[in-house]
């Protein structure tokens, strides 16, 4: 299914504004350039001030960078917003009833509509979880859910991350920025909060504490450590939450209850928000060579003493194997129709899913089942000879190891570039909160394609952030003629609209 119609462009329409982007585009007509790169600018030494960076490392030079914000909003009317939100809250539900499913019952399975070996054989699947329900029966507290847009109404997923979701602090970061540095443009929309996610991420944790906790729940973050790439964030969400971030030394367990030692003597911690692989979570039931776990945080776990989020194994239910299988996952369990659609996905395992990939390798986007941050890939149409004659050789070799998906004509916003203002492809990550009711806060990490022709929307490879707005009011659908500009906006945005049809593809991953 590859797309051949032109990318879908938020802000414009056959030459008219939409209505969301109305006073943006007055803003921008009306705005000369060099006060737009002097915004710029200001919110570059702001994010540099507050600290905001995120770490890349084995590509030498200084690890910790500085992410790339644009500073041009990217708007969603509130009906779309609200579309867009039944379907998030639908597919976390179902995702959270397969997990409970596969580390129970299995009916799924059992029933047929997934390959049973596909899950029990993944080792993204901990049996260490089977038979147990976590506090409160969540096991993914934290989702970010990957989408993409072809048109007005239509928002494909692209991927699920069910695991360690990062990326919210930017979506914060980014709206105060824009608070601080355009606060009349911000007056000029009734734009939905996103500030009390913190406290809706606190709530979600207590909500999920042991029944047997004594008191307010006391929280924790548990951190790899200063080398990981979200390690910003860590700290930052601890800091907003009010609670303590910690490495596996600052905590122990003594008959099966977890303690934090701090300079009054330990405390009990009742929630854990990991930010570590399962891998590393304890040495006594993974990975005996871990230092960054806990010893006996697991028996603690499975004793009902301290709650995890997200549940150890949740990985099974974001595996991009497995990916494909979600709206069979709405149906069976929820007995709905899937209301967001999956991008068609072919599994290279299967004999037939694999001769077509290999004979189609040049519109294909090519990803490892495990893979993230836009690593590991080939985008086909972007793609040489060789490298083609090269993922063919992997796929052969290790064919369960591969997926491949079909382009598609990614939607564009506008964009501030060297070059002027021009449109530019983004993906959504929204996040999605579980505990004793479903959450969704209005917009979530918009992450753009900041370089000319390039698909790669992760940070870690040369894309950016916006900050996204959700609209609490909705605007006509066209609003005005596409008019006032200045001449080298105009321009610069006509040159590159004509070049943002060809086929695109979002290469969000997990790492932001």
């Amino acid at each position: 299914m590859t797309m051949t119609t032109p990318a879908f462009d938020e802000m414009t329409a056959d030459g008219l504004v939409r209505g969301p982007y109305a006073e943006i585009a007055r803003w921008l007509a009306a705005t000369p350039r060099a006060a737009l790169e002097q915004r710029r600018h200001e919110a570059e030494l702001l994010f540099k001030r507050i600290g905001i960076t995120f770490a890349v490392y084995g590509e030498g030079g200084d690890p910790e960078r500085l992410i790339p914000f644009d500073i041009i909003p990217r708007i969603l009317a509130r009906a779309e917003w609200d579309a867009l939100s039944r379907g998030l809250v639908q597919r976390v539900r179902a995702l959270n009833m397969f997990l409970a499913d596969v580390y129970g019952k299995q009916e799924i399975l059992r029933a047929g509509h997934i390959p049973a070996a596909l899950v029990r054989d993944n080792e993204a699947f901990r049996p260490e979880m089977a038979g147990f329900t976590p506090p409160g029966g969540v096991y993914t507290h934290i989702a970010g859910i990957d989408v993409v847009r072809t048109s007005p109404h239509e928002f494909w997923v692209l991927e699920d991350n069910c695991r360690t979701p990062s990326g919210v602090s930017y979506m914060l970061e980014g709206r105060e920025a824009m608070l601080r540095l355009f606060p009349g443009i911000c007056a000029a929309h009734r734009i939905a909060p996103v500030g009390h996610y913190p406290e809706e991420l606190l709530e979600t944790l207590k909500s999920v504490a042991p029944p047997g906790c004594r008191g307010a729940p006391r929280v924790a973050i548990l951190t790899p450590g200063s080398y990981n790439s979200a390690y910003y964030e860590h700290c930052f969400l601890a800091d907003e939450m009010g609670v303590e971030v910690v490495e596996g030394p600052d905590l122990f367990v003594e008959d099966d209850v977890v303690f934090m030692r701090t300079t009054a003597g330990p405390q009990r911690v009742d929630v854990i928000y990991r930010r570590i692989d399962d891998d590393y979570l304890d040495p006594r039931v993974f990975r005996p060579e871990s230092v960054l776990g806990v010893p006996g945080l697991m028996a603690a776990y499975k004793a009902g003493n301290v709650a995890l989020a997200n549940a150890p194994g949740a990985g099974i239910a974001d595996d991009k194997a497995v990916y494909p299988y979600v709206p069979e996952m709405i149906r069976f369990y929820l007995a709905e129709e899937p209301l967001l659609q999956n991008v068609p996905t072919y599994l290279c395992e299967r004999e037939d899913h694999r001769a077509y990939v290999l004979d189609n390798l040049h519109e294909l986007v090519v990803k490892l089942t495990h893979g993230s941050g836009g690593y590991g890939m080939l985008v086909g149409p972007h793609s040489t000879t060789d490298q083609r004659m090269e993922f063919a050789a992997r796929i052969k070799a290790r064919p369960g190891e591969y997926i491949a998906q079909p382009t598609l004509a990614l939607s564009t916003v506008p964009t501030l570039v060297e070059k002027g203002i021009a449109p530019r492809h983004v993906d959504l990550r929204p996040f999605i909160l579980s505990g004793k009711e479903v959450r969704v806060v209005p917009g979530g990490l918009t992450r753009v394609a900041l370089r000319e022709g390039s698909l790669v929307v992760n940070s870690s490879q040369g894309g950016g952030t916006k900050d996204t707005w959700v609209l609490e009011d909705d605007p006509a659908d066209i609003a005005r003629p596409l008019q006032g500009q200045s001449q080298s906006q105009s321009q610069s945005q006509s040159q590159s609209g004509s070049q943002s049809q060809s086929q695109s593809q979002s290469q969000g991953g997990s790492g932001c």
